[in-house]
Parts: structure tokens; sequence; C-alpha cells
């Protein structure tokens, strides 16, 4: 269990059941420090015709770039790699004004499947819509629980375009598929949309030039533990250590008189060496 990678990850799902999650109220976990998974923790990669790679090359040749949005791109960190080049980006923030925003909300399981707008079978829906909604058909266990079930965010209309029918005129409240019949409604809200700009600076060109760059600032040695303080650590570095009690706390304690690379309040990753070997550590507590 790799909590630390969960929390790192910038991956956001357009679709998701509308629940949450439950998981261990603390966590100390220690993975081995690569040169590529430091790389990963400190940076994020922007993938081939993704916006962040798009975005990153054109503010490297041009000087800057321009996207609108109604969030920040770069929230996770301000370091981007892009094949084996690291770069640091300014974000900044420029004009913003309201726009509303659509969610399409979809009960699996409705306790009346009678149609007010009229139903229409998924293989009909135009691709706008299809390509949104193509968790009711592919989720094998899909959540099920009393009124909706997932919500899928559109976007605004002109995210959407001109060929939906749900956004931002709905059209129908039924949608079948092989026999099922799922109820869809549909939420607006007012939002903010910004437009931001980019700028980049070179930082180093390979992972592993970059990797000691990053170790010539966060890492320590942990050493000086009792028994049961080592006795954690073991545990962390096989399967994570997820017990509350003094050792632990003891444990933490002693890492969190480091500089972290991500640090807030109740959780952190730190690179540390213990017994000759380098770790990313994640920490929650």
């Amino acid at each position: 269990m790799h909590r630390r990678q969960v929390l790192a990850s910038g991956a956001v799902c357009l679709a998701v059941p509308i629940a949450g999650c439950g998981h261990p109220a603390v966590v100390l976990d220690m993975d081995d420090a690569t040169a590529d998974e430091i790389a990963d923790t400190v940076s994020i990669t922007a993938e081939p015709g993704s916006e962040e790679y798009t975005l990153v090359s054109a503010a490297s040749e041009n000087g800057s770039a321009v996207r609108r949005g109604r969030s920040e791109l770069f929230d996770r960190t301000d370091t981007v790699r892009i094949d084996d080049s690291f770069y640091d980006v300014s974000e900044t923030r420029l004009e913003s004004e309201p726009v509303t925003v659509y969610e399409v909300r979809i009960d699996f399981d409705p306790v009346d499947s009678t149609t007010e707008l009229g139903a229409i079978d998924y293989d009909d829906l135009p691709d706008v819509d299809r390509q949104r909604l193509a968790p009711i058909v592919s989720a094998t266990d899909p959540p099920n629980q009393d009124g909706d079930d997932m919500g899928v965010d559109y976007g605004t209309a002109a995210d959407v375009g001109t060929e939906s029918v749900f956004v931002p005129k709905q059209q129908y409240d039924i949608v079948v598929h092989d026999g099922s019949r799922y109820r869809v409604t549909v939420d607006s809200r007012t939002t903010t949309e910004t437009e931001y700009r980019y700028e980049v600076t070179d930082v180093v060109s390979g992972v592993d030039p970059f990797a000691d760059r990053v170790r010539a600032r966060y890492l320590f040695t942990l050493a000086g533990l009792s028994d049961a303080e080592r006795a954690v650590v073991e545990e962390a570095i096989g399967e994570g250590y997820f017990e509350d009690d003094d050792a632990f706390r003891s444990v933490v304690d002693r890492i969190r008189e480091h500089e972290g690379i991500r640090e807030d309040e109740f959780y952190g990753t730190w690179l540390l060496e213990y017994d000759g070997v380098e770790y990313l550590t994640y920490a929650e507590w």
C-alpha cells in the first residue's frame, strides 16, 4: 500500500462515484529512492499531447504561453518533466470571469424509471455524451446506493459544444443500455474561469543530475533509533506501518525535524537514508 504515491498523484477523473473511502488513521511508508522515483515525486511528467506538454513546450519556445481554466494546472508542483528535461514553471493568474459548469449525475437503480423528458439508448447518444458517459457501461460493479450513484463533470457549454443532448439543455432523463434504464439528472453551478500565463526556466537535463539536485537539498540520515523505533522503520520498509503508538510517533517526530519534499498539516514526504539505503518516505499522522 503506497499512500504517498496516491496522494502525490495529480490525476483527476471526470466520472466519480458519489461516495467516500476509508483509510488507516496513520501511515509510515518507505520506498527505495531510485533516481526515477525521486524525479517522479518532485516533478510531474508531461506526456506528449497533454495540455501540460503543449503549454510548457510553447512557453519554452516562445517565452510564455496562456490558457483559460477553472483551476491551476500545476497545483501539485511547479517542476515539470518533458522527456528527460526538467523545467520550473511559473503560473500567473490574470483575468477571471464567472462561468456556468455542468455535472451529469447517474442513478443506476432508480426507484422510478419512467420518463418525463424521454429515453435514449446509449448507442444512439452523440459522441460527446457517449464518451463522457462511458463509465456507465464499462463499470463491472457500478455503485449502488440511494439516489444518484455517479457524477460526470461536463465542464462549460463551450467545453461541450453543440451536440450534447444533456448540456446545456437536457433533452432526455433516461439512458438505456442492455435493457437497464439509468436515470439522468443535470446540475449546474457558477464558478470562476481564469486566464493564466505560463513561463518556464530550464532546471537540468537528465534524470540522474536532477535527482542529485534533490538529494543535495532534502536528503538526511535517520540514525540513532531505539529498538522499538527500528522495528517501526523496518515494517514501514516492508509493508508500511499503520499503528498509532509511541514508537511510531517518535519516528515521525524525528523525520519532521527535517525539511520535507512536500509537507502539510497532517502528512508529508521526505527523502532519507537509513542503514545506507535511500528511501522516499511518506508519513501521515
